[in-house]
């Protein structure tokens, strides 16, 4: 190896150490004025949440310098900071909960603070036992398998909770299998798209400018197409359906370059939306309180299937203004799940305002151009799709939850990735954060010169 190669490495982890000790500073500052703002006093749990931000940065960096020295330095801190924030909201809303017993909440800081230690001890078991990305392409059949499985499960073995069935109970735990199958569906859609994307890369029949696909070739769309319908009749999951449908769409368009494929998808996503938005009765009246949002808030009792949750969503955002009222200074508890759903954002948009709305969402935007530019520098087919699809999933379900919240598009529930209280949701983009490393170490590894 060259000495420029040779000092490479440490110097991406030097980078990514300044950036996970800016973002204790950051967490930690954020849950003592939370404490001091609401109470005047030092949060009671001020120490554990140290160790554990402690342990959050310094063990994954200490793993990520002896097993993917040359992964991505931008990586680990942008999904801690997320996490951190999402901690400091939580902690935020449970001092409200404390202080008003009326309104029936539990708690949800500490047990996300331990599904957030057990995301990353995931995270790590992933990298170090995953040493190649490219093993899990001989398993892409079986891992489509177990994605259909968790897919349908709750249809049949599921809770109703809030309207759809994407939970499955077990005993005092809850598992939303939803959250996994989007990253099994970005393994198996990567492994069957570098096999057969010259065949779906052909042309056909030139209609209206557009030059579409053979026919023969559209069956693997249309089979998604079906199951992502069929996700969303039995299980009134829209974002679930919408995230399982996007994600290859956007996949088959970076594997084919084909405009046609995107025109297709579109065309096969609104008119399955237009047909279940129509019939469905839970999403057409999501589909209903989204066209009209005030009439929903003041006739939520007397309508069923409307819920009145986005006229309140956009009084937070109205309250809060360009700058928000103050963490700790808001009413954010007046929004109903506000921290056990996509609504956390509401809590971000009263008390941080537009411009702290606007720093989460760059975030996100900035994980996800680092995934996308991990993807780019992969030489493997297979390691670029699938870091262009994880990046895209995670895209997407931003988009669909800030979507939700903010009134352009209907409310979904999907959780906010990182931020809002589901264990389910952390770990699995705790592992989606070890697949993207794991890639980026390995593409950089391939890139040095001998």
């Amino acid at each position: 190896m060259t000495f420029a190669a040779l000092a490479q490495a440490p110097d991406r982890r030097r980078t990514e150490a300044r950036l996970l000790a800016l973002v204790v500073l950051i967490t930690v500052f954020g849950h003592t004025y939370t404490g001091l703002s609401m109470g005047g006093l030092r949060p009671g749990g001020l120490a554990v949440f140290t160790a554990a931000m402690l342990f959050m940065t310094l063990v994954p960096h200490l793993v990520l310098r002896r097993y993917a020295p040359r992964a991505d330095p931008l990586i680990l801190p942008l999904a801690t900071l997320l996490t951190g924030i999402g901690l400091v909201l939580l902690h935020r809303l449970d001092l409200t909960y404390a202080q008003t017993p009326r309104l029936k909440t539990a708690q949800a800081a500490n047990g996300q603070l331990l599904w957030t230690v057990i995301g990353v001890v995931v995270c790590l078991a992933i990298l170090l036992m995953l040493r190649d990305h490219r093993i899990l392409q001989r398993y892409i059949y079986l891992t489509m398998v177990i994605a259909l499985v968790l897919l349908m499960a709750p249809a049949f073995f599921g809770a109703d909770m809030y309207g759809a069935k994407r939970w499955i109970l077990l005993g005092p735990l809850s598992l939303q299998p939803g959250e996994f199958v989007k990253i099994m569906i970005s393994v198996f859609f990567a492994g069957y798209l570098t096999v057969n994307r010259d065949a779906l890369a052909l042309a056909g029949r030139r209609v209206m400018g557009i030059q579409l696909p053979p026919g023969r070739q559209l069956a693997p769309i249309f089979t998604i197409w079906a199951i992502s319908l069929l996700v969303l009749i039995f299980e009134r999951d829209l974002g679930t359906s919408l995230i399982f449908f996007g994600v290859f769409v956007i996949m088959l368009y970076m594997a084919t370059d084909r405009t046609s494929w995107v025109v297709c998808g579109l065309l096969m996503a609104t008119v399955g939306a237009a047909v279940v938005g129509s019939l469905e009765p839970h999403v057409h009246g999501r589909v209903t309180a989204w066209l009209d949002p005030m009439r929903a808030f003041t006739k939520a009792g007397q309508a069923e299937h409307m819920s009145n949750q986005l006229g309140e969503a956009l009084f937070s955002f109205g309250s809060g203004g360009v700058t928000g009222t103050g963490l700790g200074q808001g009413r954010p508890e007046l929004v109903g799940f506000a921290g056990n759903s996509d609504f956390i954002l509401t809590t971000v948009g009263e008390e941080l305002g537009m411009a702290g709305v606007m720093a989460v969402i760059m975030l996100y935007v900035l994980l996800a151009q680092r995934g996308l530019r991990v993807g780019l520098s992969a030489r493997d087919p297979f390691g670029k799709l699938l870091a262009v699809g994880l990046s895209g999933a995670l895209l997407l379900q931003v988009f669909i939850v800030a979507g939700g919240v903010t009134g352009l598009i209907p409310l979904t529930g999907k959780a906010l990735p990182f931020l809002a209280k589901g264990g389910s949701s952390l770990v699995a983009n705790w592992v989606m954060v070890a697949l993207l490393l794991r890639i980026s170490d390995r593409a950089q590894r391939r890139r040095e010169p001998a």
